[in-house]
């Protein structure tokens, strides 16, 4: 089986039982930065595949990069007279008081029997008959993690960790396991919810991700390679904050779905890890680890750049999917490219330079009722400038449906507004 890149290899043999609504881009010559999904293959067989980073070359679980832990805990200070104001964070302090290395076993202690190994179970198709799904027991396709939540017995996860599964089947730390029930997926934002039914289920706290800092000490907990014995426990800082990436599509050379104001960690974030939490040294979960950076061309790697998923973005949606099963997402209704100096020259963009580039309009669309056209160039919403390709699918992620919204739109040279009121994406 596959791990979740997080989902495990068949290899690892664990003892315990073991994306898409965003806007259709037109081909462009420039990508987003994309990374290598925590999980992609769900074939038993299969190598999973990735789409790339400008320069990156897929990342299988099999073939996962070993992020190299450069954790300032775990550096030894150099010899020297003065130790610079820096080495102090060796020594760290939360307000609460105590060592980085106290800290992060109470991180581990307290959060830890909260984080799940949650096996996608498949039933394989019958071997040269395409199409025929075999009449046997459904098994492992996948391995991933999952963050218990509430006393409910509420799982949060990563979508790619349960797609396509026909069973879904939970596994504690404390070597429990249960049936788990789908109670919603958001293929868009990558993010599914379970829900199993058992006592005592331990619950580990969300905290306030907007409230992190670049450079906060940071905790990864996850199902690395499905390791028997329970969560891998790894450390590291917050590398960067309101990070855009996309991820890859759910076939070679294909595009999935962005991700936007995401954590970047230096935290070792391995295969099995998709779903686990991130967590800050109160032991709250600030975030829902997802992706790795994918290996780089030959002779360069990406070492230590990992992508989690901000419980600011993730908890909203996790109330939709525990409320109404589905999660609602504003719709405009075109599909789009990055503005690019030959395309700018051949539209009589002037002195334009960034913007998204309509290539065509759903009939029936609010974009088609507010009149946009093929050869559009949006270049800003509500004032807001577009700089990058993904701005436009960022801006609007910020509305609900039935939000009316300005666009700035070049047509033919001559610069229009247009007002939009956006309609409910599609399931």
């Amino acid at each position: 089986m596959v791990l979740c890149t997080a989902c495990a290899s068949s290899n690892a043999q664990p003892t315990q039982a073991p994306s898409n609504a965003q806007p259709t881009q037109a081909p462009s010559n420039s990508q987003p930065t994309q990374v290598a999904s925590n999980s992609q293959a769900n074939q038993a067989s299969s190598s999973p595949q990735a789409a790339q980073a400008p320069g990156a070359s897929p990342v299988g679980a099999q073939a996962a990069t070993s992020p190299v832990s450069v954790s300032a805990a775990a550096a030894s200070p150099s010899s020297v007279a003065s130790p610079p104001p820096v080495a102090a964070a060796a020594a760290s302090t939360s307000a609460s008081g105590g060592d980085l290395r106290t800290l992060v076993r109470q991180v581990a202690q307290q959060v830890r029997p909260a984080i799940v190994q949650i096996t996608n179970l498949q039933q394989q198709q019958q071997q040269g008959v395409p199409g025929q799904i075999g009449g046997g027991a459904a098994v492992p396709a996948g391995v991933g993690s999952g963050v218990i939540y509430d006393s409910q017995g509420h799982i949060l996860t990563n979508n790619h960790v349960i797609a396509g599964a026909q069973q879904l089947e939970v596994s504690l730390p404390d070597r429990r396991s249960f049936p788990a029930k789908l109670t919603g997926a958001d293929p868009q934002t990558d993010l599914a919810v379970l829900q199993i039914e058992g006592d005592n289920l331990p619950v580990a706290q969300l905290g306030d991700s907007n409230q992190l800092q670049v450079g906060d000490w940071v905790v990864a907990i996850g199902n690395a390679l499905a390791l028997p014995g329970g969560p891998t426990v790894t450390q590291g800082v917050v590398s960067a904050l309101n990070r855009t990436v996309q991820e890859p599509g759910d076939t070679p050379n294909t595009s999935g779905p962005f991700l936007f104001n995401a954590i970047q960690t230096d935290a070792p974030i391995n295969p099995g890890n998709s779903g686990g939490a991130l967590v800050n040294l109160e032991n709250e979960v600030i975030g829902i680890n997802t992706l790795v950076a994918g290996q780089a061309e030959p002779g360069v790697s990406a070492q230590g750049i990992g992508f989690a998923i901000a419980i600011a973005t993730a908890k909203p949606i996790a109330d939709q999917l525990v409320s109404t099963g589905r999660a609602v997402h504003p719709f405009l209704g075109v599909q789009y490219g990055p503005l690019t100096p030959a395309i700018a020259a051949q539209l009589s963009a002037g002195n334009v330079q960034n913007g998204a580039v309509i290539g065509a309009v759903q009939p029936g669309s609010p974009a088609a009722t507010a009149g946009l056209q093929p050869r559009d160039i949006i270049t800003a919403v509500d004032g807001q400038p577009l700089v990058a390709e993904s701005s436009l699918a960022q801006m609007l992620s910020q509305h609900q449906p039935g939000d009316q919204v300005t666009l700035s739109v070049v047509r033919g040279g001559q610069l229009l507004q247009v007002q939009v009121t956006l309609g409910q994406a599609p399931s």
